[in-house]
């Protein structure tokens, strides 16, 4: 298997495989599905992600990866097969803007997919949009990655996925109190729990926020400065690294059993429930920004059957591999559409600027890049889920976010007849 090359950081990613089903050959289909293999001159992406630092923040590029693997042993793009390269940034704006550099002007990159990174989205927003790239990145985390014209994240971000579980907590739990916690990183943790702070302004909901250094956590102290705030539900927003010794914290305070424990997308993997264990048994509920992990749906299937065979065992089947393989979807897509002969950086913009009508059952809603639009965040219909023995329980439907800072997104969706 070609592998992809980190500029930065240690070789490919550990961490611990789940795949819902045993996914059938049948279940597989990506690109020509032609079963032929691509050669001939290689079209290059890339991406960034945060792998080496506070947490590994690289799973859907491994995901991304693995469908370019996949899409290469099926007749690539009508021929041509993709050269994917992936550069960790170690959670260094720095590093990040120094990758940005290589791959798009050195190896000079068509586009960017499968991004996920705390910190190279405001490192680089510049660069891509003065290099004409778009970046269909999987996880968009700081606000820079929903603030920029050529950065479409296939995920609803921190902001949304925070808000929603606030909305959850207020509506379904009867919370009163909600004390968000986010890492205190430049647009990041702040920005996610203002969303949590307004929608409790606008609902007579009492928010407060904890911003923390996730490379130094006191988890011990963290929950007890929630609680000094007399908060009846807390609101995680956080990488699982993270958000799993403050659970552990809570736990041994005795505070699982007196506050609400939510979490956005972060919390929703697999490994969570069986980790936490039965004292959390329908007590921890996670925002989903996707469709359940071992949903039966046609593209979840296709998703889990893509990693089976072109992903390390060890690399994640969780929330953000989904992002990093509908980010893959969407390029491959894009890129069938031209000519195989003529591809190049400023029509593979043109074609992703084309994108109004993404549909895929892990969504809830279409997916789109917004054409000359300042920012892009489609994706901000969501679901929840709580902790059921091992595994998850999906309980809500689809439901759109009430973040007053969707007011321009809501507004061109109706504008261009976008169904979401």
């Amino acid at each position: 298997m070609q592998r992809p090359l980190l500029f930065a950081g240690a070789a490919i990613v550990g961490g611990l495989a789940f795949s819902a089903q045993a996914a059938a050959a049948e279940d597989l289909s990506c690109g020509l599905s032609n079963g032929q293999a691509a050669s001939g001159e290689p079209i290059v992406l890339g991406a960034i992600v945060g792998k080496t630092g506070p947490d590994d923040f690289s799973a859907s590029a491994m995901a991304a990866d693995a469908y370019f693997e996949c899409v290469n042993a099926n007749g690539g793009i009508n021929g041509r097969p993709i050269r994917y390269i992936i550069g960790d940034d170690q959670w260094n704006p720095e590093v990040a803007a120094q990758l940005a550099a290589k791959i798009v002007q050195d190896e000079n990159a068509v586009a960017m997919v499968g991004n996920s990174s705390f910190v190279e989205c405001a490192a680089n927003a510049k660069l891509y949009a003065d290099s004409n790239i778009v970046a269909v990145s999987g996880v968009g985390v700081p606000r820079e990655c929903f603030s920029a014209s050529n950065i479409a994240p296939t995920n609803a971000g921190p902001r949304i996925s925070s808000t929603a579980a606030a909305e959850f907590a207020g509506e379904q739990l009867g919370a009163k109190n909600i004390v968000c916690i986010g890492p205190n990183i430049p647009n990041v943790g702040a920005w996610s729990c203002e969303g949590v702070v307004k929608w409790g302004e606008a609902n007579g909901v009492t928010a407060n926020t904890i911003l923390i250094d996730p490379g130094s956590l006191d988890a011990t102290s963290v929950v007890l400065q929630a609680a000094s705030f007399g908060a009846d539900s807390v609101v995680l927003g956080l990488p699982k690294g993270i958000m799993l010794p403050i659970l552990t914290a809570a736990e041994e305070q005795g505070f699982d059993q007196t506050m609400n424990w939510l979490s956005a997308a972060s919390g929703y993997d697999t490994t969570v429930p069986g980790t936490l264990g039965a004292v959390w048994e329908g007590k921890f509920y996670v925002n989903m920004e996707f469709n359940p992990l071992d949903s039966e749906e046609t593209d979840n299937r296709n998703w889990l059957a893509v990693m089976d065979k072109y992903a390390e065992p060890e690399n994640p089947r969780d929330t953000f591999a989904q992002a990093g393989y509908l980010a893959a979807r969407v390029v491959t897509d894009a890129l069938l559409n031209l000519d195989p002969a003529d591809i190049n950086r400023d029509n593979v913009t043109a074609a992703l600027n084309k994108v109004d009508n993404f549909q895929s059952d892990i969504l809830c809603a279409t997916w789109y890049v917004g054409a000359e639009q300042p920012r892009q965040n489609a994706n901000h219909t969501t679901r929840m889920a709580v902790t059921a023995g091992d595994t998850w329980k999906t309980v809500t439907d689809c439901r759109p976010s009430e973040d007053v800072e969707l007011a321009d997104i809501i507004a061109y969706e109706k504008e261009a007849g976008i169904a979401n």
